[in-house]
């Protein structure tokens, strides 16, 4: 099969965020490495978190820490990378073409939701204070803390939620779970480089790799008469 073939064609885009719109691979990377310090190990630079990274995520924490990861570590992981990436989240700006491609998808009558695995209660302002609500029908992050793991039982109630049909969804996000997600609802998928995943693992899904917000809505826009 070739990648043209795999080329979507749906009229509803659901983004990803960490990654996918929000810039934030410097503030992931801090973070990675605030954990990297508890536990005595190397730090990490993007290019080792990338070519590590994956679900389940302890085992890619196992790997730049060096030791088998126990349910209390997993907690003390978890508190120590999100306590830095909050620090953080300040410095983070949106992904440079992401303001335009949105309002662009958005203008031209499209619809278009959001949904991350990023909690709910700062998702919510931080897309407002990007003056982006508006473009969005729907905003979801994660409600539950306890709750994570693959993004796919989400999507699949956040497409529910909309009354969208899957058949008719291109999820756009920067890592293989978000493919995997939209292969588990019935919907299309074209991941981006610009996230923590390195591009060989992206093309390993078999979905299109882009390396912009810009050239997801170009194919798009080629995949279908508009």
């Amino acid at each position: 099969m070739t990648e043209s073939t795999l080329v979507p064609t749906g009229h509803h885009i659901v983004w990803d965020w960490n990654g996918t719109l929000l810039a934030d691979n410097h503030a992931v990377v801090a973070a990675v490495n605030a954990v990297c310090s508890a536990f005595g190990a190397e730090h990490v630079d993007l290019s080792r978190w990338r070519s590590v990274f994956g679900r389940p995520l302890w085992r890619a924490y196992e790997k730049v820490l060096g030791r088998e990861i126990a349910q209390r570590d997993w907690a003390r992981i978890d508190r120590v990378y999100h306590d830095a990436y909050r620090e953080l989240l300040h410095t983070c700006d949106l992904a440079a073409d992401a303001p335009e491609v949105l309002r662009g998808w958005f203008n031209a009558g499209r619809s278009q939701s959001l949904l991350s695995m990023f909690f709910h209660e700062e998702l919510v302002p931080l897309v407002e204070g990007f003056g982006l609500s508006s473009v969005f029908s729907r905003v979801d992050g994660l409600r539950d803390p306890e709750v994570g793991g693959s993004k796919a039982g989400h999507l699949v109630a956040h497409l529910d939620s909309l009354g969208v049909a899957p058949s008719e969804t291109v999820v756009v996000g920067d890592v293989a779970d978000d493919a995997s997600a939209a292969e588990w609802a019935g919907a299309g998928c074209v991941l981006v480089t610009t996230g923590v995943m390195s591009r060989t693992a992206l093309e390993e899904t078999g979905h299109p790799v882009v390396d912009s917000l810009g050239e997801v809505v170009e194919r798009l826009a080629g995949a279908r008469v508009l």
